[in-house]
């Protein structure tokens, strides 16, 4: 099996960042993470994070950069993300009332002049999904699908969140095949099935029904380079929560 770095997405621990962003920092480098995937960056400086991340031999994957972001800074979002050794840009939401057939098809236009713009800059790409992106269809086509067949591969990757493929009906190993090469990164997420229509329910890795073996074994046969862990509620401290996910890593695949 490739071996892939293991990484986490931060607004996990959103409300620890913001009580003290450099001191959750260097607890989440002490649970052995090699990564860390950014969303926001705690008012500092890119230099001083730069040098924090040095400090703490963490990598910065890349940043999830919103939609109003990415209209209107883009320039300063890549200049950031090349101060800190970024690799990855990643639009990670939309907003309820952009979800639409015909805002989407906007999307997907703006989506490769970002995708173009960051490429320029040596910067990938990526757009990161929940589960609306299969419920609406363009020309017939879901749109999580219509999109990375409308973009070329070297405007626009695929940060797949399995929790929310599978929360979507969708089989997660067949999904992670199918992009095989244009994956670099993977949300790895579990989460515990209700009823049909209820909301999501995310926990700690091992904890939930996603086959999270198979699922890491499909990803390094598809070129994956960053399994992220990501849990969007945590029913647990979060601190506790990512520490725990971490351990089921290490006992189940980082051994």
């Amino acid at each position: 099996m490739t071996k892939m770095a293991v990484g986490l997405q931060l607004y996990t621990l959103r409300d620890a960042l913001a009580a003290d962003f450099e001191g959750t920092l260097r607890k989440v480098a002490a649970m052995g993470y090699e990564g860390v995937e950014f969303a926001g960056y705690g008012g500092m400086k890119a230099e001083q994070l730069r040098d924090l991340l040095q400090e703490l031999n963490l990598k910065a994957i890349g940043s999830h950069i919103g939609l109003q972001l990415l209209e209107e800074r883009l320039d300063e979002e890549i200049a950031y993300l090349q101060t800190i050794g970024a690799k990855y840009a990643i639009c990670p939401w939309l907003p309820a009332d952009a979800r639409d057939a015909e805002a989407w098809k906007s999307h997907l236009v703006k989506f490769e002049e970002y995708g173009k713009r960051f490429r320029e800059a040596g910067i990938t790409f990526a757009y990161h999904n929940h589960d609306f992106e299969f419920e609406v269809e363009i020309d017939g086509q879901i749109v999580f699908e219509a999109m990375y067949e409308r973009i070329d591969p070297q405007f626009l990757q695929v940060e797949m969140d399995i929790g929310w493929v599978q929360y979507s009906g969708k089989d997660p190993v067949a999904y992670i095949a199918k992009y095989a090469g244009r994956l670099p990164l993977l949300h790895l997420k579990d989460f515990r099935a209700g009823e049909k229509g209820q909301q999501i329910d995310t926990v700690e890795l091992g904890r939930g029904d996603l086959p999270l073996l198979p699922i890491i074994e499909a990803a390094s046969k598809a070129s994956v380079e960053w399994l992220i862990v990501e849990q969007d509620v945590c029913a647990n401290p979060p601190l506790e929560a990512v520490a725990e996910s971490m351990q089921w890593m290490k006992n189940n695949y980082l051994k």
